[in-house]
């Protein structure tokens, strides 16, 4: 059988309390059929330790919001 997950390192978002996050260079293994990401339980500590740290970020981004409107 053909394995299907790849270990590499990914962007990892998250919204929390109205703020974006991105992480850069976070291991993970990827479904190659999916894109699936998978994290090992130290790595979301880390990201969560990194969230919450308030540590000041390598830089910061403006990122436009629109509204879906139908």
């Amino acid at each position: 059988m053909k394995e299907t997950m790849k270990e590499t390192k990914v962007t990892y978002t998250l919204e929390r309390d109205g703020k974006f996050y991105i992480i850069e260079n976070v291991p993970a293994r990827v479904s190659s059929i999916t894109g699936e990401e998978f994290f090992a339980p130290e790595i979301v500590d880390r990201i969560q330790q990194i969230i919450l740290t308030g540590k000041t970020p390598k830089k910061t981004i403006e990122t436009p919001i629109f509204e879906f409107a139908a």
